[in-house]
């Protein structure tokens, strides 16, 4: 298998991710976060973050990720990968996607995960932080067609305990599997559970 050049993250970048995890657990303590769960030993996996119901979710992710050195990335529109913010994004953890009708995300990020030695993807599965009936389904789609297991990952406001669920491997029964997946996230409760 080849391996693409990829441009490193904040997350693995050395000094900095030391100083950003220092600061991350400083801040976590203040406001009374604790990480909980076993970190997953995979090199690649989707990594859903739920319930994702406040923008305080994304910064309490990428402290966990900054302490635990996690090299995260996350899908964005290619158009925010133009200049001069495209060297920011990609060190931010981002990787572009084409959204064209030319152009199918799922196999898109399935040849990145087949290109890399190791890649962890961040995804949000309601895919906003508002209240939604169904969860969007590429996450599943890719770990399906990549053979990756679902690491669901949490954020409860309940407990105020953000990490590491379950792994999930698709099975190809997608109302199973999902309805499967969601049990978990029942006891979890979201920084603003009406969004749940």
């Amino acid at each position: 298998m080849t391996t693409r050049s990829f441009s490193k993250t904040v997350f693995v970048t050395p000094v900095i991710n030391s100083l950003l995890g220092f600061l991350s657990l400083i801040v976590m303590k203040i406001v009374g976060w604790s990480i909980d769960g076993e970190q997953p030993v995979h090199n690649k996996y989707i990594l859903l973050a739920a319930p994702h119901t406040s923008n305080w979710d994304f910064p309490l992710i990428i402290m966990v990720a900054l302490r635990l050195k996690l090299d995260v990335h996350w899908m964005g529109k290619d158009t925010l990968f133009r200049f001069p913010l495209k060297a920011i994004m990609t060190w931010l953890g981002g990787i572009p996607i084409n959204r064209s009708q030319a152009n199918n995300v799922v196999d898109q990020m399935v040849d990145q995960f087949n290109h890399r030695d190791s890649l962890i993807v961040l995804v949000p599965p309601e895919g906003t932080r508002s209240k939604v009936d169904r969860w969007r389904t590429g996450f599943y789609h890719i770990a399906l067609q990549a053979k990756l297991p679902v690491v669901l990952g949490f954020v409860d406001a309940g407990t105020k305990k953000i990490g590491f669920g379950p792994e999930f491997y698709p099975t190809g029964n997608i109302d199973e599997d999902l309805a499967e997946m969601k049990i978990f996230y029942g006891q979890i409760t979201g920084i603003n559970p009406e969004n749940q």
